[in-house]
């Protein structure tokens, strides 16, 4: 059958014209096996009543949604990738594959692919995707999702017979290919590639694009004014997600200017790892050797690349360089506030208690992350247990960790959570509550999933750990929006 009459397919990125993209055609894989299908995703869109025959037909072989594009979109864009430019990029492995509205709020969302074919910008690679690899993602993106991240979501996972060869695990692997709904693919990369090619009006006009598809925020009559109201509702944006990513206890372990969504969505998971414990110097990439995105440098890495877009922007904002690049810096300068604000923030959303006041919900803040540092007990478990603040004392006391709660350490941690009060809209009766330990996604558990699979085509931990991941969204409830 067609897509419900509920979809609302779009074409939008299209009107940008063909300096943004490359027509290209998906890949002809030997088999397409659907190993994961995202219903409630679906459901967002109207896609939900495709079977599985026609989920295959559209996300396997990529036959082209009704209304939106004929064929898919390689994208272009450039970036700074462990802070070297590379003006090589774009979509070498990926392609927007089809554009729709959301159902609920009207946003324009992107069914985007990774492992779907060559396209120009392979650059020689294969444009496959492993099927681990594919695994991986939805077990990111799902557990993302659950702890209030603003993600893309892991839409589609299908299998496709292809024996990959890759030297960062035992080869020959098998293949997939994956498709993300997201808020949109534009990246700061893609602002990038049009200052690079000293491509004025095409800065206009993904700009305008930007403003009226993603960011009506930034809506202003003057082009300049525009371009910095541009800039601060990115930041703002980032600043949030980043902020999210922390109190997750995440890394992303690929923080290029290309993977930096302007909507702020987090997307494009590769090496990505959550926190065992606390440790400002872990890496997720096991090639960052510097430690260039280890969890405690991800705050100034963003900010990092938020610069790289203001100097894409500087030909928009003014005649003058200099007063261009003052507009855009003092635009700049507001970031550590902006993620300060959205991090104490987070700290309550993770904690489940209502602000007590700046003052005090920062001195909250400080005083977790110190104890989080000494007592080095594990990260997930002091957020489980310690959800819904003095009401969660009890069960606290009663936690595998409660030791680390006796100790002088915590004292000033205990002493500032009942300066606060829980939220009205908790579940603390929820079973997961019950739990003696919160669900996890560490990098052992994720091996675990994936040995079944690969030794006896065993999906049963993969959606046994799917439902365990449901099971926590359903007990934190519905996370504030994160638009």
């Amino acid at each position: 059958m067609p897509p419900s009459p509920s979809f609302r397919p779009s074409t939008q990125h299209a009107f940008l014209g063909d300096r943004f993209f490359d027509p290209v055609r998906a890949a002809e894989f030997p088999q397409t096996v659907l190993r994961f299908r995202n219903q409630a995703a679906a459901s967002r869109i109207g896609l939900d009543e495709l079977d599985d025959a026609e989920w295959v037909a559209h996300f396997g072989r990529f036959e082209p949604l009704p209304g939106s594009f004929d064929r898919p979109l390689a994208l272009r864009y450039h970036g700074h990738q462990f802070r070297s430019y590379n003006p090589q990029l774009g979509d070498g492995r990926g392609f927007l594959f089809a554009q729709a509205h959301d159902l609920v709020d009207g946003r324009l969302l992107d069914l985007g692919t990774k492992g779907s074919g060559t396209t120009p910008w392979s650059r020689g690679a294969d444009g496959r995707l492993t099927l681990k690899g594919g695994v991986r993602e939805v077990l990111a993106t799902s557990m993302l999702e659950a702890l209030g991240v603003d993600t893309s979501k892991s839409f589609s996972l299908i299998e496709t017979g292809e024996a990959l060869v890759r030297g960062d695990e035992p080869s020959p692997t098998r293949s997939a290919v994956l498709v993300r709904l997201s808020h949109g693919h534009i990246r700061i990369g893609s602002f990038q590639r049009q200052a690079y090619e000293e491509d004025s009006d095409a800065l206009r006009v993904l700009l305008d694009h930007a403003v009226r598809c993603y960011l009506p925020e930034a809506a202003a009559d003057t082009l300049p004014e525009r371009a910095l109201r541009f800039l601060d509702a990115v930041s703002r944006r980032v600043a949030r997600t980043g902020a999210n990513w922390m109190l997750a206890g995440f890394v992303h372990g690929v923080l290029n200017t290309d993977n930096i969504n302007i909507t702020g969505e987090s997307f494009d998971y590769g090496p990505w790892r959550f926190l065992p414990a606390y440790d400002p110097a872990f890496t997720a990439a096991y090639f960052d050797h510097q430690g260039l995105y280890a969890f405690g440098r991800q705050p100034d890495t963003l900010l990092w690349n938020l610069a790289r877009l203001a100097e894409s922007l500087l030909p928009l904002v003014a005649d003058d360089p200099g007063e261009a690049r003052d507009a855009l810096e003092a635009v700049l300068r507001r970031f550590p506030e902006q993620f300060g604000n959205a991090h104490s923030r987070a700290m309550l959303r993770r904690l489940g208690l209502q602000s007590a006041g700046a003052e005090t919900d920062e001195a909250l803040h400080r005083a977790v992350w110190r104890f989080l540092h000494e007592s080095a007990m594990p990260f997930e478990s002091f957020f489980f247990d310690w959800y819904g603040g003095r009401l969660s004392a009890p069960r606290a006391a009663a936690a595998p960790s409660a030791g680390a709660y006796a100790a002088e350490g915590f004292e000033p941690v205990r002493a500032l959570i009942d300066r606060f009060e829980p939220r009205t809209d908790l579940r603390l009766d929820h079973p997961y509550f019950r739990d003696p330990l919160p669900c996890t996604m560490l990098v052992d558990e994720v091996e675990a999933i994936w040995a079944p699979i690969a030794e006896r085509d065993d999906w049963g931990p993969f959606h046994h750990k799917l439902a365990a991941i449901g099971r926590m969204a359903e007990a934190y409830g519905d996370a504030p929006s994160m638009l």
